[in-house]
């Protein structure tokens, strides 16, 4: 896809945004149905899926998905399908673009054996390793703007309101916003 097929496709889209600003709300979904017998929850997507469970330092066997691999994956699922379009849309043209994520979790926290160890990632690392004949200053203006338009980069960045809310068979609905 070049630049002016990325246009074209989205022309459409940011002409009906502008007209209309509630046509780009969208509320994405995730489902998930657990098993407790083996420990997983398994992702219910229009798409094959698989198991998602205990990370082996948490006591899982390391067959299931852990769900702070897919948090990462997503990230850089994001970030690189990002990096793409507008790489596409500055006309740059990239020989080879690898993004990675890496992420720092202390096992204690979300094992309950430490109430000072933190539930969830201390740190993540985003990279990009980017070959291009672009100058340099393109390149980073290119990664700048993968940041500024990445769903997944900029949720964990500047993290939303989450409200939970809980269902339990023949009661009322509580919630909580977090």
């Amino acid at each position: 896809m070049d630049a002016d097929e990325l246009r074209q496709l989205q022309a459409p889209l940011k002409a009906r945004y502008k007209e209309h600003p509630e046509a780009a709300l969208v509320t994405l979904r995730a489902v998930g149905r657990v098993a407790q017998s083996t420990v997983t929850c398994a992702i219910v997507t229009g798409k094959p899926g698989i198991p998602v469970g205990l990370h082996p330092a948490a006591g899982g066997d390391g067959l299931a998905a852990c769900s702070g691999d897919m948090l990462l994956e997503a990230l850089v699922g994001c970030a690189g399908v990002t990096l793409a379009a507008v790489a596409t849309a500055m006309g740059i043209e990239l020989k080879t673009a690898i993004v990675s994520a890496e992420g720092d979790l202390d096992f204690r926290g979300t094992l309950g054996v430490s109430r000072e160890a933190p539930v969830g990632f201390s740190h993540i690392r985003l990279r990009f390793e980017i070959d291009s004949d672009a100058p340099a200053d393109k390149v980073h203006k290119l990664v700048e703007l993968s940041e500024r338009y990445c769903v997944v980069f900029k949720t964990l960045a500047q993290p939303p309101a989450i409200e939970v809310r809980t269902l339990v068979a023949g009661e009322h609905a509580q919630e909580s916003a977090g």
